[in-house]
């Protein structure tokens, strides 16, 4: 996290709303003191009682000191425009949007909003890895004992309507095999769902493998047909950009079989200038509105390695997802 840029320490003992009033004090003063020098000197004269030929001069001269003090006051002030904007569009999943510098009475507070915005930022950023790293672990534990225990009981029990169906009559024989196929296919299921709760082939084969496991396991489902174009020979990647990567292309499959309504899908990793993109592609009908859980949930893990996540989703043009791991490819050729 980049520390706030470095400023001149503000005078001991002068909080920011002291030294914008001295400011604009010393800004009025200034105005009104111009505004009565330029009549001492100028041949104009004011009578008493006023005559009306002389009221034109006197509400030229107040037009021109109040049109000086307002451009003055404002251009003092436009810093606090800015914050006021920031603050209404501000969110910890977009970072690096900051105030620039001020003027100098008003710097102080930039300064401070900035840096309060990059505690927020590096505090969301820990609490989202703890919160992911358990989630994995809570998906690991959960993966084992569907495996371990579901998986085996199911595996015991299809075992023994096997037996069961060798020594029973012919007319239960039909019964017990539609009993054998139904536990066969809740075994499959079990497997399914511990293969995606934790990808072991992630582990042991490399993330282009584990990203062709995803493509091939939706393609086979025959609702949608997934195009990869994975490029060979990707540099060495940390198991955490791996997993992150992993985790935001099987969210935006899935996203594209339960919600797209696509027939088409593409799945791309490549380098790009020294930066490794996911791109992920449908032919649906698009028109995302507000953020889900699993937008959001893609952000996070994206923050976590300092990439930048995009989506772009017009109605019924199709949704396209990006993500960019910054240096990813350049770092890891090294």
């Amino acid at each position: 996290m980049k520390d706030a840029v470095a400023t001149a320490p503000e005078p001991p003992g002068r909080t920011p709303a002291q030294a914008l009033f001295r400011r604009l004090f010393v800004i009025n003063a200034l105005v009104f003191a111009a505004g009565t020098f330029v009549l001492a000197l100028s041949p104009a004269t004011v009578s008493s009682p006023v005559l009306l030929t002389e009221i034109p001069v006197l509400l030229v001269g107040l037009a021109l000191i109040l049109a000086a003090n307002a451009f003055l006051v404002r251009a003092s002030l436009a810093p606090l425009t800015s914050l006021t904007a920031l603050m209404r569009r501000v969110d910890l999943l977009h970072t690096h949007d900051r105030l620039p510098a001020g003027n100098r009475d008003l710097r102080g507070v930039t300064d401070t909003f900035n840096q309060m915005l990059d505690r927020l930022e590096e505090e969301r950023s820990v609490a989202s890895a703890q919160a992911l790293a358990a989630q994995e672990a809570e998906r690991g534990r959960i993966a084992r004992e569907l495996h371990d225990e579901i998986g085996q009981s199911l595996t015991v029990a299809l075992l023994a309507l096997k037996r069961v169906r060798d020594r029973a009559p012919a007319e239960l024989a039909d019964e017990l095999g539609h009993a054998q196929e139904a536990i066969r296919t809740s075994l499959d299921e079990v497997r399914q769902v511990a293969h995606r709760l934790r990808p072991g082939v992630l582990e042991d084969l490399g993330l282009t493998s584990a990203l062709t496991a995803l493509a091939t396991d939706l393609s086979q489902t025959g609702t949608v047909e997934v195009t990869r174009r994975l490029a060979p020979g990707l540099p060495p990647l940390s198991s955490e950009v791996e997993l992150v990567l992993y985790r935001i292309a099987q969210e935006s499959l899935t996203n594209v079989a339960r919600h797209a309504q696509a027939t088409r899908a593409t799945l791309t990793l490549t380098p790009d200038d020294g930066d490794l993109v996911l791109r992920v592609t449908d032919d649906g009908r698009g028109g995302i509105g507000e953020p889900g859980a699993g937008i959001r949930g893609m952000h996070e893990r994206a923050l976590l390695i300092g990439a930048r996540l995009s989506v772009h989703s017009p109605p019924g043009g199709g949704t396209e997802i990006v993500l960019t791991v910054p240096g990813a490819a350049k770092e890891n050729a090294r």
